[in-house]
């Protein structure tokens, strides 16, 4: 940990009675740092999400009950998601250490969250499996909320879509780092334990960086109704907000909630197993990672120069639109109705998804909480897909399998998440 920073500037007033001080500027290191720690992140979550806690399960009950077990899996650990992403940003907001208001859950949610991921590795049940998700959902949801705040903590507006734009390399390089991962190790040891361990190396990284605020006085304590009411917020009185929320829940349902099943789709309509499955979703991946890593560099400079943002999140939105209208695409050895056949040859899907730039907050008091309420929307997407996701699988015919139906679904919310973001009036 570092020691105190040489810089202060002045103390700033909360609307709910603290103070915190601002300690110098946030430093030429900070995005890198925060690209880092979400590289890190990014590869301890989404790694299991899309291959190791689907093959997991999958190895432990079975290819014909694996996707309904991993819905229940996924949807659970989404579930706490959602309660420990504001949470982790309102205990923050609050905290009093010397250490900083965000360093001490930043690094101690990425050291339980490798903890949590060991427990999947070793574990000989499906409970068991559950159990470490879930715990694993609650450290690092908790930490990543707390990252999140520190770039409206230290950025300005103006430079926080470039800053956007330099730590959504990130996400893209941990989906491709996490696929050679699980390609290069057999054992669930190493294709858990080595995201794991690059969480805490990130986390430390980015903490010793990060000149983050002090709270010299914490806001006066509340009751619990009060806490309870402190995560809602009102559509009426902030519509600006209330529309971003159901816009971004719009896009994420349609990306990351329907990307889980992934897995399930290649083996079920492709009869892809074992390397050639892994094979399959690194060449996926690669080309995702080239679009991602171009896209959110250009658009976040772009947006930047034109003062617009609406534009760039509405044509994302229909490029998800068209990516799923041609994974649906009908194919004879979809769903219960697999043939496997030796000429089939294998698809590779590029996908894409525009990136999430970070907004004002309603409370500048509450940065922590309000950014930890608009992260339910991706904690709420992936627990609502995986949770209907089998049922929909289910209504499959031979003509239009379930995993068209799925991904049909899916392309539709992703326009309404255009729809949604046009109806911001306070953003161009």
């Amino acid at each position: 940990m570092v020691d105190e920073n040489p810089v202060r500037l002045e103390t700033e007033p909360l609307e709910d009675g603290g103070t915190a001080r601002h300690i110098g500027e946030p430093g030429k290191l900070f995005a890198p740092g925060l690209g880092l720690f979400t590289f890190g992140l990014n590869m301890a979550v989404l790694t299991p999400v899309l291959l190791t806690l689907p093959l997991k399960i999958q190895a432990l009950v079975g290819s014909e009950h694996a996707a309904g077990a991993f819905g229940l899996a996924a949807a659970l650990g989404a579930v706490v998601a959602i309660i420990c992403s504001p949470l982790g940003g309102w205990l923050s907001d609050r905290t009093t250490s010397r250490f900083g208001m965000r360093r001490p859950w930043i690094i101690g949610g990425a050291i339980g969250g490798a903890l949590s991921l060991q427990l999947i590795a070793v574990a000989d049940s499906l409970w068991l499996v559950i159990m470490g998700w879930i715990l694993a959902q609650i450290f690092t949801t908790t930490a990543l909320s707390a990252a999140s705040a520190t770039v409206a903590d230290q950025v300005p507006p103006e430079r926080r879509g470039l800053v956007s734009g330099l730590v959504g390399f990130g996400t893209p390089l941990a989906l491709l780092a996490g696929t050679v991962v699980i390609n290069a190790f057999s054992s669930y040891t190493w294709r858990f334990g080595v995201p794991g361990a690059l969480l805490i190396i990130s986390a430390t990284v980015f903490v010793v960086i990060l000149r983050d605020r002090r709270l010299d006085q914490p806001p006066p304590r509340i009751g619990l109704k009060e806490f309870a009411l402190a995560f809602v917020f009102n559509p009426r009185r902030y519509p600006d907000f209330g529309w971003l929320w159901i816009g971004r829940f719009a896009i994420l349902f349609s990306y990351s909630g329907l990307l889980t099943f992934i897995v399930f789709l290649l083996n079920s309509r492709l009869g892809l197993e074992g390397d050639a499955l892994t094979g399959t979703i690194v060449l996926a991946t690669l080309g995702y990672t080239t679009a991602m890593i171009v896209s959110s560099i250009l658009f976040g400079v772009l947006s930047d120069r034109f003062h617009r943002r609406k534009p760039f999140v509405a044509a994302g939105c229909v490029i998800i639109a068209v990516a799923l209208v041609i994974i649906a695409s009908p194919h004879r050895g979809d769903g219960h109705h697999r043939e496997r056949h030796p000429r089939l040859r294998r698809r590779r899907v590029l996908r894409g998804r525009p990136g999430t730039g970070h907004r004002d907050s309603p409370r500048q008091s509450d940065t922590g909480k309000d950014l930890g309420v608009l992260a339910i929307t991706g904690g709420l997407s992936q627990s609502i897909a995986p949770a209907i996701a089998p049922g929909i699988i289910a209504l499959g015919t031979p003509t239009l399998s379930g995993y068209s139906l799925l991904y049909l679904l899916g392309a539709m919310v992703a326009i309404l998440g255009a729809v949604f973001v046009y109806r911001i009036k306070g953003a161009r």
